[in-house]
């Protein structure tokens, strides 16, 4: 699970942010929201607020990156436009197998090289006091290495730079490296990113093929999503009669036309009174939406998965979104966890719900982009746990919040308008 991400010089964020998963303790409110192991304490679910563009995407691209260096792939990493640094700064510090671990890095956006590593494992003991171990560390810009394999220190000044060490380096011949790059890239594996607004069918398409405990559960989500629904299955494409060459029936939505794939998805069929009907034709973009997330909302409460969506009230009923969060947040759920940004109000609900830390937002100004939590916000600052959270927000109490002078618009399109009218005549 993760427990916390850090990011500086990386996208829209130029100042050093931190989104944390860290339980506080010393709220009891709402316990089964926490995932608690060998005297760690671990958010389930947290969902970010903020206005359009001002950096909530920009926190799932960082998670994104993070996961693409430790699996080896394209890290997709930028440097902020407004500052003159080219190094990215990113860290994550997670829970895997009951123990706390913390990976850091710098990326030379410019020169495409990693110049600095750092993993630690954070031990705490019973009175809660944690030490740091550092298994490795490799800082090229000030020749610092350490490394609990001795006899790679050697190597570590003079191996490459193009890749973190644990893929550069044959790991297997090292027993520490490899244990750490068993332990990042099993935890890496476990991390799913989605967008709403861009999600593919693919995902569903591939559990649905196959009939067992998944598929019966991802079809049970889908019909308790759509109240008017008989059913949803995959079948052969002989059970169903579709109209070729008709424009008509083609998925509206160009983010969940696979073209590839378009035979697979016209064989995703839903039933309404007993009539089945290509899912990918006929139903509505919010519940081919639902069909899409099911599969990773359920891989993820089975298998212990980490789901990170993006824009998860995109076209989906806030009472289909809240229950999809609440399902995180059940004591049933012993391990998955949910990361998500939102623009839907009624979530923000913490007499029900959540948390005050589960609660974060990301605003900016002229001056950088801020990141912080509900929790943030104290008796002193007039929030209790009583208080109305979703009106404090409308209002303005915890920023966040756009601001559109659409008025101005307004007026300047009907101003356009009838001094274009004046000049006509």
């Amino acid at each position: 699970m993760i427990i916390e991400i850090r990011a500086k010089n990386c996208f829209a964020f130029d100042e050093a942010i931190a989104f944390s998963m860290k339980a506080d303790m010393r709220n009891k409110k709402f316990g089964s929201n926490v995932h608690k192991e060998n005297n760690f304490n671990v958010l389930k679910t947290a969902g970010i607020y903020g206005p359009n563009n001002a950096g909530k995407t920009c926190l799932i691209r960082c998670i994104k990156a993070i996961k693409g260096v430790l699996l080896n792939k394209k890290n997709g990493l930028m440097s902020n436009i407004f500052t003159e640094s080219d190094i990215c700064e990113l860290g994550i510090t997670f829970l895997h197998d009951g123990r706390k671990f913390s990976y850091d890095f710098k990326y030379d956006a410019d020169k495409e090289e990693y110049i600095y590593e750092e993993f630690l494992e954070i031990i705490k003991d019973q009175y809660n006091n944690e030490k740091e171990v550092c298994w490795l560390k490799r800082d090229t810009l000030n020749d610092e290495f350490t490394c609990i394999d001795t006899e790679l220190l050697s190597m570590m000044p003079v191996v490459a730079k193009n890749n973190v060490i644990f893929h550069l380096v044959d790991s297997s011949k090292f027993s520490a490296l490899n244990n750490m790059k068993q332990i990042l890239v099993q935890f890496a594996e476990k991390i799913d990113i989605i967008n709403m607004n861009n999600i593919p069918m693919e995902h569903t398409i591939n559990l649905m093929k196959n009939k067992n405990q998944l598929q019966e559960k991802v079809v049970d989500f889908i019909k308790n999503a759509d109240l008017y629904m008989d059913n949803f299955e995959y079948v052969e494409m002989g059970s169903i009669k579709v109209r070729n060459n008709s424009e008509d029936e083609k998925p509206e939505e160009k983010v969940l036309d696979i073209p590839d794939k378009v035979m697979d998805q016209i064989r995703l069929v839903s039933t309404y009174k007993g009539v089945q009907v290509p899912s990918m034709l006929f139903d509505s973009t919010g519940t081919k939406k639902i069909a899409a997330m099911a599969s990773y909302v359920i891989e993820a409460l089975e298998q212990g998965r980490i789901l990170v969506v993006d824009e998860l009230d995109s076209s989906i009923h806030f009472k289909l979104t809240r229950a999809t969060v609440a399902m995180f947040n059940n004591e049933l759920n012993t391990d998955a966890q949910m990361i998500f940004t939102v623009h839907d109000i009624n979530l923000m609900d913490c007499k029900r719900l959540f948390r005050k830390e589960q609660i974060w937002f990301v605003d900016k100004d002229e001056n950088g982009v801020y990141v912080y939590s509900l929790a943030d916000f104290t008796a002193e600052n007039g929030v209790r746990d009583t208080s109305d959270i979703i009106e404090k927000y409308r209002k303005g109490a915890f920023a966040a919040l756009p601001d559109p002078e659409l008025i101005n618009s307004l007026l300047s399109i009907k101003g356009n308008a009838k001094e274009a009218d004046l000049n006509d005549k």
